[in-house]
């Protein structure tokens, strides 16, 4: 039994401890100038058995100069109330658990949701940067600062496959992170990590980088950053630092199998998601390379069997007949070993650094065929799932009807055997009540047809309390009664 003045002295010590973390400061929002110190400031914490002095790092420095510029995201949406006859998903099924992106989940049903993550400022104007979970679907997006001051934000565009995102806000003026070159951080180096985790905002949390250039399922054009920093739901968006002061990631996914963190958390590099925001920024859209070759690895047997001494490249396990590589005589059996001169290690690999490539540009693979080397130069294709990477094209109605609606691109109307319309892109207000889902397709309102998103919005104006719209979803088309009350 533990006496009762020991009991004492450890609540004492935590109720000190509590304190101190609550009252410790961010700083303010200029960043340190150039002289002053921004790198940890080792402290002592206990000796070797040498009897050299064991440091850790001081973050204090740090927190100062990127915590202001890191921001709380708050989302609203209204999810569709889900068909009772199909089952949810289990939750210990470990494959549901294995990758999870930790942004708060939203309760099913037909109601408005909150959600919540956390992003951080590139450009003093008001760009932000944070996750594509975290704002993919939402009706209405709000970023708090340190400083208390919100702001509606826009959503400029996402990109689901690199999960990232960026926003505006209308300040000016603002602080801003300085970013790094993930490339130079080192497996054991300490890191840590500002968010809002479970709605505590501004939260920081340190670790060491684990690994570098994961490669995860369903995740092909991001090399991540494994860390064991504490990331948890709110988390997502927010940013990874060095020691140098610089944001090196972004705070993306947790291996989990309770839902909360167990000490493995992933980051997308920073570079990945500024090419991203520079092309989102610039053309409203990400174009990514294309080779059309399928891959996977070598294990050792595969490596003897085509005369290598080490598993080492990607092996061409297809080549569909419309790709570039196709075109330019890859052959599946071809092992790739080099790309513009760059060494393939493994498969995970080639995906990033082919959606790096310009598409229209000319590269070169380095393959080993039937155990001799060979270079093939071949045009770089474009990656037909990134085409459409905006989410907020410049035309959206909301207004009464409250939908998020853009025009049927080319592709869309090949496919489909409709001349024009509509896609809803998001759904909120009278539209949701009255059951519209995105990826319905309006094609006409109280029987007049409609191809532009303007149509649409004066059409609303004008209706009275009642309007029909002819929506088409799937292969069946409908009419849904619209009450504008």
């Amino acid at each position: 039994m533990i006496p009762k003045h020991l009991k004492q002295t450890l609540l004492a010590g935590a109720v000190v401890g509590l304190a101190a973390a609550g009252h410790a400061r961010i700083g303010e929002h200029q960043v340190p100038p150039a002289t002053a110190k921004v790198a940890p400031v080792p402290v002592p914490v206990a000796s070797s058995s040498s009897g050299v002095a064991m440091v850790l790092p001081d973050f204090r420095g740090i927190v100062a100069q990127n915590g202001p510029a890191v921001v709380n995201i708050s989302v609203s949406t209204t999810r569709q109330i889900v068909d009772p006859g199909v089952p949810e998903p289990d939750p210990n099924d470990p494959f549901q658990q294995f990758f999870r992106h930790f942004q708060p989940p939203m309760a099913p049903g037909g109601m408005p949701m909150q959600g919540m993550g956390s992003g951080f400022i590139v450009r003093d104007d008001g760009v932000v940067i944070t996750n594509a979970h975290v704002v993919d679907g939402a009706s209405d997006v709000t970023v708090k600062l340190t400083d208390r001051r919100e702001f509606k934000a826009k959503v400029i565009g996402i990109d689901k496959p690199t999960d990232t995102a960026v926003l505006k806000i209308d300040a000016k003026d603002l602080p801003t992170v300085k970013l790094g070159d993930p490339g130079q951080i080192g497996v054991g180096e300490w890191v840590l990590a500002i968010g809002s985790p479970f709605g505590f905002e501004n939260s920081v949390t340190a670790g060491i980088v684990s690994a570098k250039s994961r490669s995860l399922p369903d995740e092909g054009y991001v090399p991540f950053i494994q860390t064991d920093v504490a990331v948890n739901p709110g988390n997502s968006g927010g940013p990874l630092i060095n020691l140098k002061g610089e944001v090196i990631g972004i705070n993306s996914q947790i291996y989990t199998r309770s839902g909360g963190y167990q000490g493995v958390s992933f980051a997308i590099p920073i570079h990945v998601a500024m090419k991203v925001e520079q092309q989102l920024l610039q053309d409203g859209k990400v174009s990514r390379g294309r080779l059309g070759v399928g891959v996977q690895d070598l294990n050792q047997p595969l490596a003897e069997s085509f005369g290598l001494d080490k598993p080492v490249g990607a092996l061409v396990d297809s080549v569909p007949g419309d790709g570039p590589a196709a075109q330019a005589g890859i052959l599946p059996g071809d092992i790739i070993l080099r790309l513009d001169g760059r060494e393939i290690r493994d498969s995970g690999q080639l995906p990033p650094l082919v959606a790096d490539l310009k598409p229209g540009s000319e590269t070169t693979l380095t393959v080993l065929r039937k155990g001799e080397s060979k270079e093939i130069v071949l045009k770089v294709g474009e990656s037909k799932e990134t085409r459409q990477a905006s989410v907020e094209p410049a035309a959206l109605t909301k207004g009464r009807l409250g939908l998020a609606v853009r025009p049927l691109g080319p592709d869309a109307l090949a496919e489909s055997d409709v001349k024009g319309g509509l896609l809803v892109e998001r759904v909120a207000g009278v539209a949701a009540r009255a059951g519209l889902q995105p990826g319905d397709v309006v094609l006409a309102v109280n029987g007049q047809p409609v191809t532009e998103p303007e149509q649409l919005r004066e059409l609303a104006a004008k209706a009275d309390k009642h309007m029909a719209l002819l929506v088409q979803r799937g292969n069946s088309r409908m009419y849904v009664p619209i009450d504008l009350g």
